[in-house]
């Protein structure tokens, strides 16, 4: 077994919470390695590049929060960190600097507020991402968030699935849009229809297998299957289960749902998951998405007469916590009280009525997030980079911000183009999946060893995916914007795309 099989085999990741007091007693130095992966498990992330200090990874299914659970994490971030924060692919809140002799306090204080960070790191299923706009949006099928809220109180907490081979990955949504990158999870609902006894039914189609990381992209595969909303959590956990049952552990990097679905091959599959569920499935029914994504930013009509959702961006997703109390604010002030995270690391604000919207637009954050960015800020996508993540090569954030800075003086009418940065071949940015895909490398110039990135081009999620290409390589980041000015120029001539 490798490293990761053993220290699973030693004890459960979950049984590291009754020790968390006495690492805040003893200090970060005190605590064995094994017990620094096992908190993971409660997402607690230990940062070499800051020696002494943790990232806390908070779970928000589809990406719907409060204005009182976000207030929870900037007053969390003020006080135990040094008030900035990063919003994720998943729709999640990562937490930084913070130290270990306050995440007991941490974990009462989430937990009063109804959050946990509980296995969003390591062999768990992820935070499950849906359409941040999911019931309020006009270009759904159905609201797939309560699939996404009671599939979540399945598995976090329960022992059943947090021994997975390695990380799972999980989009339920109903929006006709592809917001979500479906073709990129592990397992991935999407909005279809199906005749059954005589009446059309509203539910999703079924694609397991797809992964970003060791490899490249994957495109999940279809497994011919239709499930309705009653029946989907069950079946989530299903092959959730079939996945911690026969997938490989031999090596990490061999070890995700992709490569258990090229032994197995797809109606294998399809087949054991008809034997655990008992009876036969539907076979899969017509896709009810569109050919184009979105990404909801702007100001958008929702299906309340009356009332609007504002998408803004949040540049390469890294926010404050004044920035953070003052969209909560905004919530109350103009809204219901309620905020949404979306996979592009931006935030949407809903529930502001045609009286409201004049004033709220005119609110001076809004000169910071932007309901009307440029084209280049609105499709850019970072991980979270070298500054605090162990495997990442290169600062993503500050390059990106650098290079769009200087694309926006040289090119000021960009046609719509998404542009995403991974900092290492782990992907966690999706840059295969991007209209232009950047991935973070080493390179040497005249003897010394310097930031760079491979270029990806042409990559897309929705009904017909496409893995991005490498077109370059080894790029000194020093001269990426010459590059990038070009490339963004000229898209999408069809040589890119």
């Amino acid at each position: 077994m490798n490293k990761i099989e053993e220290l699973k085999a030693e004890r459960d990741g979950l049984d590291v919470r009754k020790e968390i007091e006495t690492f805040a007693q003893q200090g970060w130095e005190a605590i064995p390695d094994g017990d620094i992966e096992r908190l993971k498990w409660y997402g607690i992330f230990f940062r070499k590049h800051t020696p002494g200090f943790f990232m806390m990874r908070i779970r928000i299914p589809n990406g719907i929060a409060s204005a009182d659970q976000v207030r929870t994490l900037a007053q969390i971030s003020h006080q135990f960190g040094r008030g900035l924060m990063d919003i994720t692919t998943r729709q999640q809140l990562q937490l930084r600097w913070i130290r270990i002799d306050h995440i007991p306090e941490i974990l009462g204080r989430l937990q009063d507020a109804g959050l946990t960070s509980l296995q969003t790191g390591m062999d768990t299923i992820r935070n499950v991402v849906g359409c941040p706009v999911a019931g309020i949006g006009r270009d759904e099928l159905l609201d797939a968030s309560p699939i996404v809220y009671q599939f979540t109180s399945m598995f976090v907490g329960n022992r059943v699935f947090t021994n997975l081979p390695r990380k799972f990955n999980v989009t339920i949504t109903g929006c006709t849009l592809n917001c979500t990158h479906a073709e990129s999870q592990d397992l991935g609902l999407t909005p279809a229809t199906r005749e059954i006894d005589g009446r059309l039914v509203a539910g999703f189609n079924v694609r397991v297998g797809g992964k970003m990381g060791s490899g490249g992209y994957r495109i999940a595969s279809p497994l011919d299957l239709f499930v309705q909303p009653d029946e989907a959590p069950d079946i989530c956990a299903l092959i959730a289960m079939i996945y911690r049952d026969h997938g490989p552990r031999e090596a990490r990097t061999l070890a995700r749902l992709a490569f258990l679905l090229d032994a197995w091959g797809v109606e294998r599959f399809r087949q054991e998951l008809e034997q655990r569920a008992g009876r036969s499935l539907q076979r899969a029914g017509s896709d009810a998405r569109k050919a184009q994504s979105a990404d909801h930013i702007g100001i958008y009509r929702q299906k309340e007469d009356g009332l609007n959702y504002v998408g803004l961006v949040v540049p390469v997703g890294r926010i404050s916590a004044d920035q953070l109390l003052e969209l909560a604010r905004l919530a109350e002030q103009y809204g219901r009280g309620e905020l949404r995270f979306t996979i592009g690391q931006n935030v949407i604000i809903p529930y502001i009525s045609d009286k409201q919207l004049g004033d709220f637009l005119t609110e001076p954050l809004l000169q910071t997030f932007r309901y009307d960015p440029d084209e280049i800020t609105k499709g850019l996508v970072t991980c979270t980079g070298i500054d605090h993540c162990n495997l990442a090569l290169i600062d993503t954030k500050a390059r990106a911000l650098e290079v769009v800075q200087a694309l926006r003086t040289k090119l000021p009418n960009v046609q719509p183009i998404t542009v995403h940065w991974s900092g290492c071949p782990a992907g966690c940015g999706n840059h295969q999946a991007a209209n232009i895909g950047l991935q973070g490398t080493r390179t040497r110039i005249d003897g010394q060893v310097v930031e760079a990135v491979h270029i990806f081009v042409g990559g897309r999620s929705g009904p017909k995916p496409q893995v991005g290409q490498m077109i370059m390589a080894d790029v000194p980041c020093s001269q990426l914007a010459h590059v990038m000015e070009g490339l963004v120029q000229f898209y999408p001539r069809k040589r890119l795309a």
